[in-house]
């Protein structure tokens, strides 16, 4: 990000604008859609909803050098959850999204140096993947699927009232490691694609081998470590160098 300022120009406003409206607007409708064969469904997914849902944190991406993010994430929070009990389900939707991704922002201030996020980036998926199989997220995907259905982000299958979902941790390391690839100068935009493509291709093989949940936080991790890894590492030896 440089020295470009915290705020957004004027396309990319538009353009942030413009996506979540659209975001609303399919959510709200999706149930009305015609219904297509399971391989469309995750075609579908896979190619265009997770991109646009995630083309929210690119375009929104300059506001992660602005100051005030915590609170404006709580009243987005708040928000989300008077839209969920006003049942204004896509609004509510967006809503949490929006908050996950300035949150992600924000957790950035906790790291000062770059050493620190891919220490996360190496240990957090071993953790999720527990978590996934044996541990608490396995616990509320079976037992409390309606819990995790209101803190989760969906993403609505056409012509059903299904969608899948992601839970909240997945959306805000997506959007810190994004934060921190603009920060530190690695590559953003190979960033941003490399862990959107890796997270539709997870969402491919849970369908494809029928599992009924695999971790995202994987892909994620890889998406930011694997399109920077010489970029880390030289960082690495000029520190310990330092």
């Amino acid at each position: 990000m440089g020295g470009a300022p915290a705020v957004l120009g004027r396309r990319d406003a538009a353009a942030l604008v413009g996506l979540l409206a659209a975001l609303i607007l399919y959510d709200a409708g999706a149930g009305r859609l015609a219904e297509v064969s399971d391989s469309w469904d995750v075609a579908f997914v896979a190619a265009v909803l997770i991109p646009a849902t995630f083309a929210t944190a690119w375009l929104a991406l300059p506001l992660a050098r602005a100051h005030g993010l915590l609170p404006v994430a709580a009243a987005l929070g708040v928000l989300a959850a008077l839209l969920s009990l006003a049942g204004l389900g896509a609004f509510f939707n967006v809503a949490k999204l929006a908050a996950l991704v300035l949150l992600g922002f924000w957790f950035l201030r906790l790291f000062e140096a770059l050493s620190w996020v891919a220490l996360v980036a190496v240990i957090v998926p071993w953790v999720d993947a527990i978590s996934v199989w044996r541990g608490p997220t396995e616990y509320v995907v079976s037992e409390q699927p309606g819990l995790f259905d209101r803190v989760s982000i969906g993403f609505r299958i056409p012509g059903e009232d299904s969608s899948a979902n992601l839970g909240p941790p997945d959306v805000l390391f997506f959007a810190l490691f994004l934060a921190t690839a603009a920060r530190f100068g690695l590559r953003a935009r190979w960033t941003w694609l490399a862990m959107t493509g890796l997270l539709s291709l997870t969402l491919a093989a849970a369908v494809a081998f029928d599992i009924a949940g695999l971790p995202a936080l994987p892909a994620i991790c890889v998406g930011f470590l694997a399109p920077n890894a010489d970029l880390l590492w030289r960082r690495l030896r000029a520190r310990d160098r330092g």
